[in-house]
């Protein structure tokens, strides 16, 4: 079974017993984590659902296998013809973790379910405001021009 799941912003595309690297997730070694299914498909694509934007009660879970600091990236900056260099380095920190299982119950998808059941309060219709009548506006006399004196 296949999934693609939601995590830290991106989505992926998972199988039980992948291991991949995730942005720094707030685990540490060893914990287990879930994440939110958008998509769940059999392998060969026969029989899929589609979550609407996730698959409520279905949910991924993964082990944290380790944290890390990847590959050093090298920015450069250059204004050509005027003596403008700059190097700026970056490494991005990883979580790698390995997906154990796909399809489990969770108990985030049960409580917004009582959420929604208060929030079903009726909605008192909103009167539209009085349309207001057009003001009187009181006509001037056009202002005078002041003659132009020639040059000579």
């Amino acid at each position: 079974m296949i999934a693609i799941v939601k995590i830290g912003g991106h989505q992926a595309l998972v199988e039980v017993g992948d291991t991949i690297e995730v942005d720094k997730l707030d685990a540490e070694a060893g914990k287990t984590v879930k994440f939110e299914t958008l998509l769940l498909s059999e392998k060969d694509g026969g029989s899929f659902q589609v979550g609407t934007p996730v698959l409520e009660g279905v949910t991924t879970e993964a082990k944290v296998l380790e944290h890390g600091r990847g590959d050093k990236i090298r920015v450069f900056k250059m204004k050509p013809r005027k003596r403008y260099r700059r190097t700026r380095g970056h490494k991005q920190d990883y979580t790698l973790i390995e997906i154990t299982k796909i399809g489990g119950t969770s108990a985030k998808a049960s409580a917004p379910k009582e959420k929604e059941t208060q929030k079903e309060k009726p909605v008192a219709e909103k009167k539209p405001a009085p349309k207001k009548s057009p003001a009187k506006t009181a006509k001037t006399a056009p202002k005078a021009k002041a003659p132009v004196k020639k040059k000579k």
